[in-house]
């Protein structure tokens, strides 16, 4: 049976994007043992079109004696884009036009890990298909960037776990409780 995980650095203030800017400083051993765990076990990676684009300008070239090089690049990708014509980077395939119907296939017979990917997270939220949303909420106030939730419909979770690190990160683990609500009439 198939399974959607998705792993996220976010900010106390909910940012997401740009994490190299301002997670760093907490990677640790531990830390760095947890993102291992999370990117193990799982047969593809989901991305949206700009985590794509930033890791295909980065990783195709990304040194060699680097460890990480060789998983990012031989790994199987999908990239889920409706603006993207072709993926070029190395074991990718698009993903395009009915997207929740194709990545609900697509689940039933593989485990997917997505990473950043902040639109594509809430948009599977919405429909349901992330199994566990891993928030890797780091001790810092950003102040600006792109946040994960934004103006939307109601997506109810239930919490699995959370464990603080000795950084002061906090490993929170979510799975949907249900549908999302229908927006309240006003």
């Amino acid at each position: 049976m198939g399974f959607i995980t998705s792993g996220l650095f976010i900010s106390l203030d909910g940012v997401v994007e740009s994490p190299q800017a301002w997670h760093l400083r907490y990677l640790d051993e531990q830390l760095g043992a947890l993102i291992g765990r999370l990117m193990s076990g799982n047969d593809a990676t989901l991305l949206g079109r700009r985590t794509y684009e930033e890791f295909a300008a980065y990783w195709p070239g990304a040194d060699p004696a680097d460890p990480m090089t060789a998983v990012m690049n031989s790994s199987r990708k999908y990239v889920v884009s409706n603006t993207l014509t072709e993926a070029t980077w190395q074991n990718t395939t698009l993903i395009s036009g009915d997207v929740i119907t194709e990545l609900t296939k697509l689940k039933v017979d593989n485990r997917l890990a997505t990473t950043g990917s902040a639109v594509l997270v809430r948009r599977l939220l919405e429909h349901g298909l992330i199994d566990e949303l891993h928030l890797i909420v780091h001790p810092v106030v950003v102040g600006h960037g792109g946040k994960l939730f934004a103006d939307g419909p109601t997506v109810p979770l239930t919490l699995l776990s959370s464990t603080a690190l000795d950084s002061g990160v906090l490993h929170l683990v979510y799975t949907g409780a249900g549908q999302p609500d229908a927006p309240a009439d006003n």
